[in-house]
């Protein structure tokens, strides 16, 4: 379940046309919560538990802020969810809609390089388009090259329009882990 340089076309129905994605529900829960899981446990990420993280996304995912995409594979009787999207939205002043921040997205190892992120992302971009928002933001690791070549294609950026200079992320934990 669950290159730098210039834009090119990305066709994301071109390997895996059974994969389809949609608005996860709180059905869901147990679902995404494993997938957290094993996105923080491959990146040897602390984590809470599996069983924690569903507890979290059952009610997480009743909030008009948050939105789940789930990736499936349709091609047999029973989905199984190869990857994920998480996001937030949050009012700000600057405009009408909101700010959506793209928490999590993950496809399983063996399903990589499918389209699958591609997928998820443009579905992402699309409903939070429809609800509005100004702008989506992504955090990524300075070191993880391969995320930023994939958001970069996709139309990131990390400079802030018409200017040179990169944007940055501060972080302070609030909570001891």
């Amino acid at each position: 379940m669950c290159s730098d340089g210039d834009l090119v076309p990305i066709d994301p129905h071109e390997d895996a046309p059974h994969v389809h994605v949609r608005v996860a529900g709180t059905a869901d829960a147990s679902c995404i919560g494993r997938l957290l899981f094993d996105f923080n446990t491959e990146f040897d990420t602390p984590t809470p538990s599996a069983q924690d993280l569903t507890s979290r996304f059952q009610t997480m995912l009743e909030r008009q802020d948050i939105l789940v995409l789930l990736a499936e594979d349709s091609s047999t009787d029973n989905p199984r969810a190869e990857g994920f999207a998480y996001l937030t939205l949050r009012p700000t002043p600057y405009g009408d809609g909101p700010i959506a921040e793209l928490e999590e997205l993950y496809v399983r190892p063996n399903v990589r390089n499918h389209g699958i992120g591609s997928r998820l992302l443009l579905e992402a971009l699309e409903q939070v388009r429809q609800r509005r928002a100004l702008e989506m933001r992504i955090g990524v690791d300075e070191v993880d090259r391969e995320a930023r070549r994939f958001y970069e294609r996709h139309g990131f950026s990390n400079l802030e329009p018409g200017d040179s200079s990169r944007m940055l992320c501060y972080v302070t934990e609030l909570v001891e882990p």
